[in-house]
């Protein structure tokens, strides 16, 4: 069990941070906007299929990108529009509450990897992408279920960690490389293979939903050919990538800002993926790396630097070196706060910010 003190300060850290963003955006715009400032982007798009479904708003044209975003975050949603009239409400409060959850068995992953839990909560929450966290977006939602998964394999409960993994599915195709990265942690354990068929029940929810989706298009893979359309994700070898981001950040403008927090992350992913293979952590390294591969063959890098947020791992690690070295972790508050702040200020103002 997570002790009382690192869970009461995870929970502390994270709506205290909520807190501060009520109050910080509130000053800026009054309460009555406050929801209307959130309901930025994706969030938008998970709440068109909320109401609507895959087909999108009846009249307008059809987003044909709408399949990209998998239907955990929208069923949720659904449920707690029953009792939260405002949709955009209803998104902050699903990322409130999963964000409390995740928080929570972060802390206690990183107990159990002997480092600090509330140091492995605050280098999240500082991190420049935490606004994603905050937003309704589906990060908190999947960490909620993704972390708790992990700990649970980690204690050999592999019911456990299989269905709190086909949570996870449902909510990202992240799952996917969660569910690769707990086969591996399987095998690295040497459990008993009478238990071997919980690691299946995370695909469960990746094929209903392409079973879904090919009933809808006729496409098996809908959701990959949804992020080509809506977002021109089509494949490309990792150098075209960079130079094509590259390119981009050398511009002007807000997406040029973007561009260049894209390079700054793909640098920090591969570090981090570095990291994880010196001390050789093969299962979080299949977790990372599958998901900095897949990032990092788009045809230009988007939503890379937002991708750490998921990477559970990392966070711990970072929790262990600054339990030793407090100083390390007080010049990372220093560098990453203020970005963070930053990131923050430019996602209320509605600019691409990850």
């Amino acid at each position: 069990m997570i002790t009382r003190s690192a869970g009461r300060d995870a929970l502390l850290l994270w709506f205290g941070s909520r807190a501060g963003l009520l109050v910080a955006t509130v000053l800026g715009v009054g309460l009555g906007a406050y929801v209307d400032k959130w309901r930025k982007w994706d969030a938008t798009l998970f709440i068109t299929i909320a109401q609507y479904g895959y087909d999108g708003e009846p009249g307008k044209p059809p987003d044909d990108g709408l399949p990209a975003f998998f239907p955990g975050l929208p069923a949720v949603l659904r449920l707690v529009h029953l009792v939260v009239p405002d949709w955009a409400a209803a998104g902050l409060l699903v990322s409130l509450a999963a964000g409390a959850v995740a928080m929570l068995a972060l802390a206690r992953l990183a107990e159990v990897e002997g480092a600090s839990g509330w140091m492995a909560v605050l280098g999240l929450l500082l991190f420049p992408m935490a606004v994603f966290l905050a937003a309704g977006y589906s990060e908190s939602l999947f960490l909620a279920f993704a972390i708790p998964a992990w700990l649970a394999a980690r204690q050999g409960n592999w019911l456990s960690a299989g269905l709190l993994a086909a949570g996870a599915s449902c909510v990202r195709i992240t799952g996917l490389f969660l569910a690769l990265a707990l086969i591996v942690e399987f095998v690295l354990r040497k459990e008993s293979w009478r238990q071997a068929g919980w690691l299946a029940v995370p695909f469960v929810p990746l094929v209903a939903y392409s079973y879904y989706q090919h009933g809808r298009t006729g496409d098996w893979l809908a959701w990959k050919h949804a992020q080509e359309a809506g977002w021109g994700r089509d494949f490309a070898w990792p150098w075209q990538a960079w130079a094509t981001t590259w390119r981009s950040a050398m511009g002007s403008g807000d997406f040029a800002v973007a561009f260049r927090m894209e390079i700054a992350g793909a640098v920090l992913v591969v570090a981090g993926l570095v990291w994880l293979l010196v001390l050789r952590r093969w299962s979080e390294a299949v977790y990372t790396g599958t998901q900095a591969a897949a990032l990092m063959t788009s045809a230009y890098y988007l939503s890379i630097p937002r991708s750490l947020l998921l990477w559970f791992p990392l966070w711990v690690l970072v929790a262990r070196v600054a339990t030793r070295r407090t100083w390390v972790f007080v010049l990372y508050g220093l560098i990453s706060g203020p970005l963070m702040l930053v990131n923050t200020a430019r996602f209320l103002d509605g600019a691409w910010a990850g």
